[in-house]
């Protein structure tokens, strides 16, 4: 189970040693229409993101590699569609990769696609109920390929006593590899910023920031 910085003591440094770390980051989103309260949230957010990692390095260790969902290409490739996926993500994974740190290939774009797809056609809704069990099984089994394909690309490219970090979504099924040690970075914000759906969801208000 990871750990979320922030809601527990700071890690000794000396219990992690030589072992692989994973710093988590949920990755969020916000449109350029994005209600004002949600937009101060979440730059609020991504900045107390950036002061998490760099003390989880100071802690732990610097990162060395980088993985962000929905990129199929290492290096500069990868970078670059790490800018149009998210900007301040993508800023953060800029600041490490000028320290050294690797831009690694995380997905498989088939699988990806594959699972993207299906998702599409659930969001769309069935008329029967045995398609709309289907595609559901399908989707499931697509998402099961393509997040083991992630935790295999991480087990493999993070060495011991090196640190990654990790952006991707919130309620993925990625199964982490036993000898990595995860950590998830949880800022105060995050908190405010369920709290903040929630009230748009019970309240039945359509000021929700864009995906």
């Amino acid at each position: 189970m990871a750990e979320q910085l922030g809601k527990i003591e700071k890690p000794e440094a000396k219990e992690f040693t030589s072992k692989k770390k994973l710093y988590l980051v949920p990755l969020l989103f916000s449109g350029e229409n994005a209600p004002e309260d949600y937009a101060d949230k979440y730059r609020r957010y991504w900045q107390q993101v950036g002061e998490h990692v760099a003390n989880l390095e100071e802690k732990l260790g610097k990162v060395g590699h980088i993985y962000h969902e929905a990129v199929y290409e290492a290096g500069k490739s990868g970078f670059e569609a790490m800018q149009k996926l998210n900007a301040d993500s993508s800023r953060i994974a800029g600041e490490k990769s000028e320290g050294g740190a690797l831009i690694e290939a995380i997905e498989d774009k088939a699988l990806a696609e594959e699972s993207m797809d299906w998702e599409r056609f659930i969001l769309m809704g069935f008329l029967s109920q045995k398609v709309a069990q289907q595609v559901s099984e399908l989707y499931i089994e697509a998402l099961r390929k393509r997040y083991e394909h992630i935790a295999r690309q991480i087990g493999e490219t993070l060495g011991a006593d090196e640190a990654g970090l990790l952006f991707i979504r919130e309620g993925h099924m990625v199964q982490f590899p036993e000898d990595i040690e995860v950590f998830s970075v949880a800022p105060p914000t995050l908190d405010e910023i369920h709290r903040w759906q929630r009230e748009q969801l019970s309240g039945g208000k359509k000021d929700e920031p864009e995906k």
